[in-house]
């Protein structure tokens, strides 16, 4: 185990969250069980974040930062502690992200991360990680936060019909999530287009990407494959990438007959119906 005085708080932001807790614990004359206490969890959970065994969430932060009256510290570092959990190639691609003042962005097979309840995000992160999948899963969450600012950014997405349909965590996990779509309606600022399987052939078939534009910087594309991301801020690119956007948006269904799919889908696949048996199906 590392011991926490041998923490070097430059090494990482989780690295300095730990020593930061434990010197401001101790500061207020706590040991870990005590300070477990008011933020309603164990003494070894507080012990395995100060020596950067556990990421802490943001939840954690709040609590901590009201138990030792810190003016929110915790909840100000936690951003960059779970930045820091996503791959290290994605990291540049997610500050961008959260600079960005319109995100239109092209998903053939999932639900986009910004969009995803946290029970879709651990079964997708689920397929390729083991160890530290609590970390990952609370680092996508965090991403979703700028949709909640004061001043979020225009995001329009366009999903392939299959992404509806692909279940991912089981019935419940589906269940709820196309109904966190379906709500998604009452934010003028998220648009949900869905391309039918009736669009055939289509300008999104060499796969998902997302476009980025700034209020001051340049426009970016973003595309993966299964080992990275690539980012670019070619005009060339985005031009191309900007007219094959454009060509999904009209293929796909209105935003009104998307969101009625949506809602039958929901239903049809997922709703609760009840077996011959007169049980209903989980």
């Amino acid at each position: 185990m590392v011991g926490v005085r041998d923490l070097d708080p430059s090494a990482s932001p989780l690295d300095y969250y730990g020593s930061e807790l434990r010197r401001l614990r101790e500061d207020a004359g706590l040991n870990q069980a005590q300070l477990g206490s008011i933020v309603f969890c164990t003494g070894s959970l507080i012990g395995q974040v100060e020596t950067t065994r556990r990421v802490p969430t943001r939840d954690f932060s709040e609590r901590v930062d009201a138990a030792l009256g810190t003016g929110g510290v915790f909840s100000r570092l936690v951003g960059l502690v779970l930045r820091h959990q996503l791959p290290t190639w994605f990291q540049a691609y997610a500050e961008m992200e959260a600079r960005a003042a319109y995100i239109s962005s092209f998903q053939p097979q999932l639900v986009h991360g910004l969009l995803q309840t946290e029970a879709y995000a651990r079964a997708v992160l689920g397929v390729w990680i083991e160890d530290g999948l609590d970390a990952k899963v609370a680092a996508r969450l965090e991403r979703q936060r700028i949709l909640d600012r004061k001043n979020p950014p225009l995001m329009w997405v366009v999903m392939s019909e299959a992404v509806l349909y692909q279940e991912i965590g089981g019935r419940a996990v589906m269940r709820d999530q196309l109904a966190h779509l379906a709500a998604l309606r009452r934010r003028e600022w998220v648009q949900v287009q869905i391309l039918p399987y009736a669009a055939g052939a289509h300008a999104g078939l060499p796969g998902e990407f997302n476009l980025l534009r700034f209020e001051d910087n340049p426009d970016l594309v973003y595309t993966e494959d299964f080992v990275q991301g690539h980012m670019t801020a070619n005009p060339q690119a985005f031009r191309e990438g900007s007219l094959r956007y454009d060509h999904l948006q009209a293929a796909a269904l209105s935003l009104e007959d998307s969101a009625a799919l949506i809602a039958r889908v929901l239903e049809e696949r997922y709703g609760d119906h009840p077996e011959p048996d007169g049980h209903a199906v989980a």
